[in-house]
């Protein structure tokens, strides 16, 4: 599904690429002046159909870059094949740094990697400026958002996912309460704390956003980006909701 597209930035979300029993998960192309970013390109589920629907925006293997928020299979379990198949960069959190090269051969992403610092980098994609955001801990240790200046469009990996029905993936969230349901449960046990949801939400408040795409579930817009925010900034979660009965001997 394109997301946006003004004849020279197009940036795609394939959301039905996974089958069977693995958690759903989207990926994210960005296309601008005919330079191209992956990201978050999943496991060996979604490489071949992934990288068939991409040659018909560019020469796939000329992929500037493939882009890892976190270290999860579900994010880069497919490493090996983009290093083979594509001449890319791949852009991982410099804490994860060592262990990436464990999805693939020996040596083989040796000069390839460029390690993205805690406090965030800024990628020049074709004309643009690609910005990875921290959110660190939101779930990963070490873990970026990606936020695309042209079309207002938040890549938000983890924080957001709402694990909703297939049938409405293609269905932008226009109200929160929409997907509720299938977020509150997923946040509450895998974002680290409220802390840092807080942190979060002072940062990103300072963006022009248009549409928050998590990677898993559906996109939020509208009014139901800024409910979100609001949400998260006062959820108890992660430890908050910890107890000694959640760490008693069997």
């Amino acid at each position: 599904m394109e997301l946006y597209n003004d004849g020279r930035h197009i940036c795609v979300a394939f959301r039905n690429l996974v089958k069977g029993e693995a958690v759903q998960a989207n990926q994210f192309f960005i296309v601008d002046n005919e330079h191209a970013a992956l990201i978050d390109p999943g496991g060996e589920l979604t490489y071949t159909a992934l990288f068939m629907a991409m040659s018909e925006y560019i020469n796939v293997k000329n992929l500037d870059y493939v882009v890892a928020s976190h270290q999860d299979p579900d994010i880069v379990a497919s490493l090996n094949k983009w290093m083979v198949g594509t001449d890319a960069k791949v852009v991982v959190p410099a804490l994860w740094e060592r262990f990436i090269p464990h999805f693939t051969r020996p040596g083989k992403t040796e000069g390839r990697l460029l390690a993205i610092p805690d406090e965030g980098v800024n990628l020049q994609l074709g004309g643009i400026t690609l910005k990875a955001l921290p959110a660190h801990f939101m779930h990963a240790e070490g873990n970026f958002q990606f936020y695309d200046p042209v079309s207002k469009i938040l890549f938000s990996g983890d924080l957001g996912a709402n694990l909703c029905p297939v049938e409405d993936l293609d269905k932008p969230v226009t109200q929160l309460k929409e997907v509720l349901p299938y977020m509150e449960g997923f946040h509450k046990r895998y974002i680290n704390g409220n802390k840092v949801c807080r942190f979060w939400a002072n940062m990103v408040r300072g963006l022009d956003i248009d549409m928050i795409v998590p990677q898993h579930g559906r996109a939020l817009t509208g009014v139901a980006i800024e409910q979100f925010i609001r949400w998260i900034e006062q959820l108890e979660c992660g430890v908050d909701l910890m107890t000694q009965d959640n760490y008693r001997i069997p």
